[in-house]
């Protein structure tokens, strides 16, 4: 009898955590932000005590699934929307190389070393640091590379606006300043809060505002 009541117990979590993550959005494991991370662990401890402790009701561990569930989506709702709540949970985006140079200040900040650089670097078929001009590691720990190009202008796409707000990283990357920011928004005939996205890539803005999200 204890047999079935763990194979109908497993059976249960196991769609019940299929649905569940189908709420929550098509993500792969290695891009798993720190709240989607926490959540999935505590779904698998909360499934598992409840399989073990066979005499305890499973609602009992169904119901602070859902709660986490409901946490989780309402969070990742709620940073969609706010910018800043969005680097809170998920951090920002680090420069590794710069025009070819290697921010070892930064490498320490994220406690990520020379070999990690190097792995990451042949996993992308690169074979030296030489060949880089920009490197930045993504929050979901991953490494976007831009490599050198002769006779073009090398310089990596980073954000401007981000949610109607100017990254003031990205000016400082830029040697721009605010000014030249509402000034250039000016000519293209739009506000700042009328904008979405936006990125700046061999002497262009790009733009995508909030009106465009509704079509």
């Amino acid at each position: 009898m204890d047999y079935l009541i763990v194979l109908g117990r497993t059976g249960l979590f196991y769609v019940l955590i299929t649905v569940l993550y189908r709420f929550m959005g098509k993500r792969e494991v290695g891009q798993l932000g720190i709240v989607d991370l926490i959540v999935s662990i505590l779904i698998a401890e909360l499934a598992a005590m409840s399989i073990d402790k066979r005499q305890e009701s499973v609602f009992l561990s169904i119901l602070p699934i859902v709660f986490l569930v409901a946490i989780q989506i309402g969070l990742a709702y709620y940073s969609l929307k706010n910018a800043k709540a969005r680097d809170a949970f998920d951090g920002t985006p680090s420069i590794i190389i710069k025009k070819g140079i290697i921010n070892f200040k930064e490498m320490v900040k994220q406690r990520y070393n020379i070999d990690d650089l190097l792995t990451q670097l042949r996993e992308q078929h690169i074979r030296s640091i030489e060949e880089v001009d920009y490197a930045i590691l993504e929050t979901s720990g991953n490494l976007s590379v831009f490599k050198k190009k002769e006779k073009e202008e090398s310089l990596c796409p980073l954000p401007l606006i981000l949610d109607g707000t100017i990254q003031k990283d990205t000016l400082k990357e830029l040697n721009k300043n605010e000014k030249w920011v509402k000034e250039t928004l000016k000519k293209e005939g739009v506000s700042l809060k009328e904008v979405f996205y936006a990125f700046y890539h061999e002497k262009k803005i790009f733009l995508i505002r909030q009106s465009d999200l509704a079509k």
